[in-house]
């Protein structure tokens, strides 16, 4: 199979640089083909779960606020974000078909609430291009030479037969498919490398393309989860096994990681309590061996991998990587943080005389009536859960414990649930202004294979869409 440009990788950045290839050959006398090769036999398998399958697929916040958001270097993303702004994207898919809402927090999401829509928009958009998507295509070995870049992989097609009917329209047995294999080779003369990282490694993420990278001579910057689940110490079986109907264990071949939790081990009693339980407008302060390493305001989520939510996935980052270095972490929850304590402490002893001369009091044990107070101040739900976390805790501390919910943090849960992954193809050894290799000429890259990773809140996705699309125009250009 012959191409102009080869696009390995068939998700939000990989679909986007053929986009964007395409476009700038079709404004040429000559054109080009353009090749998406995808490992999976669905693109976009990773933007199908974006977003709790909303897929909020950017932020509207201006560059100088954007660039805040950014954990790697936000200059080397500069000149991509420029050249396909948010509110460029947003265009781009309004006149493709695909309406969007922007929402709390400047996030654009589909109109549709599909994620599935987005998907179908970029998918659609190349096919009208011209753009030819290889599905079930494996690439196990790349090469370079003077006439261009040559892969070699198998190609693996399933074909789905449905069931005969009979006169009436009905069934006769089951359907079922055949599946085919043979060895395929691609050649082309520029490649683009869209692969991603390790996260989700069921959506085709497994971490090829920090090996092809390697072998064209590029340096791989350390991966680890970003944005992932936080596990507080007593939330997790301590030394428990996963769950056996775990749905996405994590391939073999990836790195073990110091303080990795798998999602799949059961809950303990604190887990149990605290799972599905949302604290909202709260501050979240991180300690790393005892010394404030961040703090961010925000909501938080409990669910069963540990401490997750726009909160939880921000301060993820720092408590990752600390974690994996061997130092201690903890975080102290704010559930009052626009509240002084002086003015807590008073409204908590109100409060509480309140309940003390309810006459349905009368009678009652201490620990319910305290219950009961401490129910007018935060999600009933989340009474047990805090009184088990804070055991000693009285109607004189309450307040400040209110403004300091201290949680040590026994671990984090790894790529299986990650939502990025941070580390990866050095952006030194790569031109910010068209993404082409310092070391390989003809050679590119997009999305998160690179070392580049942001926030949760659409920075992400903005990110792979503009890397991409920057990408695919350069290809095409250099031809």
């Amino acid at each position: 199979m012959r191409s102009d440009i080869i696009v390995v990788g068939g998700g939000a950045a990989g679909l986007m640089a053929a986009i964007g290839a395409a476009k700038t050959l079709a404004a040429t006398e000559n054109g080009g083909i353009v090749t998406v090769v995808e490992k999976m036999q669905k693109p976009g398998r990773k933007l199908m779960v974006t977003g709790k399958g909303r897929c909020n697929f950017t932020n509207v916040k201006p560059w100088e606020d954007f660039a805040d958001h950014i954990r790697t270097d936000s200059s080397f993303v500069s000149p991509a974000w420029h050249n396909l702004t948010p509110e460029g994207l947003i265009e781009f898919f309004r006149s493709n078909g695909l309406a969007s809402d922007v929402e709390r927090g400047d996030r654009a999401f589909p109109k549709s609430r599909f994620a599935a829509d987005v998907v179908d928009t970029l998918v659609r958009t190349c096919t009208m291009l011209g753009v030819k998507i290889v599905r079930g295509c494996e690439i196990k070995e790349m090469k370079v030479g003077p006439l261009g870049f040559r892969l070699e992989g198998t190609l693996t097609t399933v074909k789905e037969f449905r069931p005969r009917l009979d006169e009436k329209g009905r069934p006769q047995g089951k359907g079922h498919t055949e599946t085919t294999v043979e060895d395929i080779t691609v050649t082309g003369k520029k490649l683009i490398i869209a692969t991603g990282g390790l996260s989700y490694p069921w959506t085709g993420s497994t971490g090829d393309g920090y090996r092809w990278a390697e072998g064209f001579g590029h340096t791989v910057d350390p991966v680890f989860p970003a944005l992932t689940a936080l596990v507080p110490a007593g939330y997790k079986v301590k030394g428990g096994v996963p769950d056996a109907k775990a749905t996405h264990p994590l391939p073999a071949h990836y790195p073990a990681l110091k303080g990795h939790i798998e999602k799949a081990v059961p809950l303990d009693d604190l887990g149990e309590l605290l799972n599905g339980n949302t604290l909202e407008n709260v501050r979240i302060t991180t300690y790393i061996d005892g010394t404030e390493a961040q703090t961010e305001f925000g909501d938080i989520e409990f669910t069963d991998g540990g401490l997750e939510g726009p909160l939880g996935f921000q301060v993820s980052r720092k408590a990752v990587k600390a974690l994996m270095n061997g130092s201690k972490v903890s975080v102290s929850i704010d559930l009052k943080p626009a509240v002084e304590l002086s003015k807590l402490d008073e409204d908590v002893h109100q409060r509480w005389e309140e309940v003390l001369q309810d006459p349905r009091s009368k009678g009652a044990a201490f620990q319910w009536l305290f219950r009961i107070m401490l129910g007018k101040l935060m999600p009933w739900s989340t009474t047990l859960p805090f009184l088990k976390c804070n055991p000693k805790v009285s109607v004189n501390t309450l307040a400040a414990t209110l403004k300091d919910w201290r949680m040590d943090i026994a671990g984090f849960v790894g790529f299986e649930r990650s939502v990025v992954t941070a580390g990866g193809v050095s952006t030194d050894e790569i031109v910010a202004k068209t993404l082409e290799s310092k070391k390989v000429p003809g050679l590119y890259f997009a999305g998160e294979v690179m070392d580049m990773d942001c926030d949760t809140g659409g920075y992400n996705l903005q990110s792979a869409f503009s890397t991409g699309y920057l990408a695919g125009e350069s290809a095409a250009k250099a031809l």
